[in-house]
């Protein structure tokens, strides 16, 4: 038969009337027939729940009766199935122990987790999260190795990516990061390292997030399906990642692992690394592959994938021309001429692309492959060589204007006289 909150509180009532040892004797009794009896609803086994909890932690009973209490009743609550009291309850009981935590410091712990447990299984991650926090790592009363620091804060991040909010996460990686080079878990400095790499990732950071998926598929620890998946991300970041240099080292690397021939973005990879142009077809099946941050919108207006596309495009087409018409490459790389040659004068500008623009003749000249570094001396050489040859010619006009302007004074003295008065 399901106990009621009415039958808790009589039961209780009785239990306070008695004798100390029958007094202990009957919180155990009554514990177990609430953790054992089929509640009539998740409603009433949490009242249930906070109902015992505020007796057992009140003032009928001392701190020393109530900790082996509260110790037996952790131990059955652990093995609730539901998983909504679990979570409301579990929150009422470390309340109640928050004003005396230094006392049941043990309890508290064990409680914590549980909850956030709970938390995980109704899919709040955020929540489970915020509880696992308040958790002390630098308890007197408790040891913490470096791995069980870091298993634990790595349960945080992993709680904030779930949720998308890698911002929360960070602080936890980099706590991690603190006590990395004593943590002999392996597990853990694999799960430290895919964290990391969906921070970046999410954090739009494609070419550290591309090698630090790629080094998680090196890890032979770990499943082989999910090994091909950490690669298969890592291709997906280092073809978001901005074009040049950098990233054709990165796809390098990929491309000759022979385990890339394996995943779906194998086919994409090879153009780009070929640098090949990517037609709108492929572009779109690329797409529906990539994830909400991956598909975000950028200042210009453009997607992710949009701006790595119109620059991979732009460096293919430096292969194939020595100069082109801003006009004409527009139109190759499906936009507008003001974005393509703004496009063109940051990768120069950055390093990614070597080649300088005449704005005047509205013609981009290309000059072979960039060096990653910015040439703004290279850039500054270029445009100081154009302006000179403006200047020297605009000197030569002058000298023309001011030697016909001699012969009409010469020819016609008397129009010169009347100019001048």
């Amino acid at each position: 038969m399901a106990l009621t909150p009415g039958d808790v509180r009589n039961a209780i009532t009785q239990i306070g009337s008695a004798s100390t040892p029958s007094k202990l004797d009957g919180y155990r009794k009554l514990q177990d027939q609430i953790l054992s009896s089929p509640p009539t609803d998740d409603a009433a086994l949490t009242s249930n729940l906070k109902i015992y909890a505020e007796s057992i932690l009140g003032d009928a009973l001392s701190i020393l009766q109530s900790r082996p209490i509260l110790t037996s009743f952790v131990d059955g609550f652990a093995q609730c199935k539901s998983n909504d009291a679990k979570a409301e309850a579990g929150q009422h009981i470390l309340d109640l122990i928050a004003p005396r935590v230094a006392s049941f410091e043990e309890q508290d712990l064990r409680i914590k987790r549980i909850v956030a447990d709970a938390l995980i299984e109704q899919e709040d991650f955020s929540g489970a999260a915020k509880v696992l926090q308040t958790i002390n790592l630098d308890s007197a009363q408790q040891s913490y190795s470096a791995n069980d620091k870091a298993a634990h804060w790595l349960r945080i991040v992993r709680c904030y990516l779930e949720e998308n909010e890698p911002e929360n996460a960070v602080a936890y990686i980099n706590r991690i990061k603190g006590v990395l080079l004593d943590v002999t878990d392996r597990d853990t400095r694999l799960h430290f390292l895919l964290s990391q790499a969906r921070i970046l990732d999410s954090q739009r950071s494609f070419l550290e997030a591309s090698a630090k998926y790629y080094d998680t598929s090196l890890e032979t620890a770990i499943q082989e399906d999910d090994r091909l998946q950490a690669l298969s991300q890592s291709i997906i970041c280092a073809v978001l990642a901005p074009a040049g240099p950098q990233r054709a080292a990165a796809l390098a690397k990929i491309y000759k692992d022979e385990r890339s021939k394996l995943v779906e973005e194998y086919g994409i990879m090879e153009k780009i690394f070929f640098n090949r142009l990517l037609s709108p077809e492929e572009v779109k099946a690329f797409s529906q592959k990539l994830q909400p941050h991956q598909l975000a919108r950028t200042s210009d207006g453009s997607t992710v994938l949009d701006k790595a596309v119109l620059e991979h495009n732009l460096l293919a087409a430096s292969r194939l021309y020595r100069n082109i018409y801003t006009k004409q490459l527009a139109k190759l790389l499906n936009t507008d001429e003001d974005k393509a040659e703004i496009y063109a004068s940051q990768m120069i500008e950055q390093g990614r692309l070597s080649g300088y623009i005449d704005q005047i003749e509205g013609l981009i000249f290309f000059e072979g492959e960039g060096s990653g570094e910015k040439k703004l001396g290279h850039v500054d050489a270029i445009v100081g060589r154009e302006q000179a040859k403006r200047d020297e010619n605009i000197e030569s006009l002058a000298e023309r204007v001011e030697a016909v302007a001699s012969l009409i004074q010469e020819r016609y003295p008397e129009i010169t006289a009347q100019m001048v008065h």
